[in-house]
C-alpha cells in the first residue's frame, strides 16, 4: 500500500514491542514519524529501541517508555511526556491487548475476566482519553479489535466482550471528536501470525486448523495490519472516520 510521507508527524504507540505494534512501529519509523513507543515489556522494549536505531533513516528522536495502559496513572504520565517533549500527537494506535485463550463461560474465572476487560477495553479508554487533549484538527485515533470483535466465537465469551466494546467506542468517538477533526478509526484483524496469536500457543497442529477456515489458505502477518493502520493515518483516507477495516484474509 502506498503511504505519504510522515515526517514531521508524531505517532504514540501501545503495545509497540510485539507483533502488530511492533510491525507498526517499524512502519511508520519507514515513513519518517517521530515515535513514542510503549508497552508493558521492558526487555522487548529495549530490544525494539535497539532494532530502530540501526535503521539507516533514523534521525527521529523516538521516546522508548514502559506503561500499563490499565493503569489511567502511567497512561496520564506518558501524555505528559509526549507534551513537555512533542508538544502535540497526530497519530494514536491503540494495540495493547490480551490476545484469548478458549475457556467456557462456566470455567471462567473473575480474574481472567477483570483483566482482559482492564486491558483490552479500559487501556484503549484510557489512553483515548489521556491523549485528546494532546491531539489538533487532522489528528487520528486507530484502535485494535479483531474479528472478535464482529462475530461470536464459541471459548473466546470474554474476548469477544472487549472487541465488540472496542468498536463501539472508536464509533461513539468518531462522532463526539469528528466537530474537531479528529478521526477515529479500528482495525478487526483475523489470525494474524504473532507470538500469542491463540494457535501458537496452542501449538500441535493448532494452526493447520485455524488455516483450513480462512478464505486465503494462511495467517495474517504483522506487517499487513500494519500496512492499513498507516493508509488510515494517512490523507489518503481522510474522509473515514468510525470505520472498522477487517483485515482477516476472507474470514467474515
Amino acid at each position: 500500500m502506498s503511504t505519504t510521507s510522515l515526517e514531521g508527524k508524531t505517532a504514540l504507540i501501545t503495545g509497540a514491542a510485539s507483533g502488530i505494534g511492533k510491525a507498526t512501529a517499524h512502519k511508520l519509523d519507514s515513513l519518517g514519524a517521530t515515535l513514542i513507543l510503549c508497552d508493558i515489556n521492558e526487555q522487548s522494549l529495549q530490544e525494539l529501541q535497539s532494532a530502530l536505531s540501526h535503521r539507516p533513516r533514523n534521525n527521529a528522536k523516538h521516546i522508548f517508555q514502559v506503561c500499563d495502559v490499565a493503569s489511567s496513572t502511567d497512561c496520564t504520565r506518558l501524555t505528559q511526556i509526549v507534551r513537555s517533549s512533542l508538544e502535540h500527537l497526530n497519530f494514536l494506535f491503540n494495540c495493547a491487548g490480551i490476545n484469548p485463550t478458549t475457556i467456557a463461560i462456566t470455567d471462567t474465572t473473575e480474574e481472567y475476566f477483570s483483566q482482559l476487560v482492564d486491558v483490552n477495553l479500559r487501556g484503549t479508554f484510557n489512553m483515548c482519553r489521556a491523549c485528546v487533549p494532546l491531539m489538533r484538527r487532522g489528528s487520528v485515533m486507530v484502535n485494535v479489535s479483531s474479528v472478535c470483535g464482529l462475530k461470536g466465537v464459541a471459548g473466546h465469551s470474554v474476548y469477544c466482550a472487549t472487541k465488540f466494546a472496542v468498536i463501539g467506542l472508536t464509533k461513539a468517538l468518531a462522532v463526539e471528536l469528528g466537530p474537531q477533526g479528529i478521526r477515529v478509526n479500528a482495525v478487526a484483524p483475523g489470525h494474524t501470525d504473532t507470538p500469542t496469536m491463540v494457535g501458537n500457543v496452542a501449538g500441535g497442529d493448532a494452526n493447520e486448523r485455524i488455516v483450513k477456515e480462512i478464505p486465503l489458505g494462511r495467517l495474517g502477518q504483522p506487517r499487513e495490519v500494519a500496512e492499513v493502520v498507516a493508509f488510515l493515518f494517512s490523507e489518503g483516507a481522510a474522509y473515514m472516520s468510525g470505520s472498522v477495516v477487517e483485515v482477516t484474509g476472507g474470514v467474515s
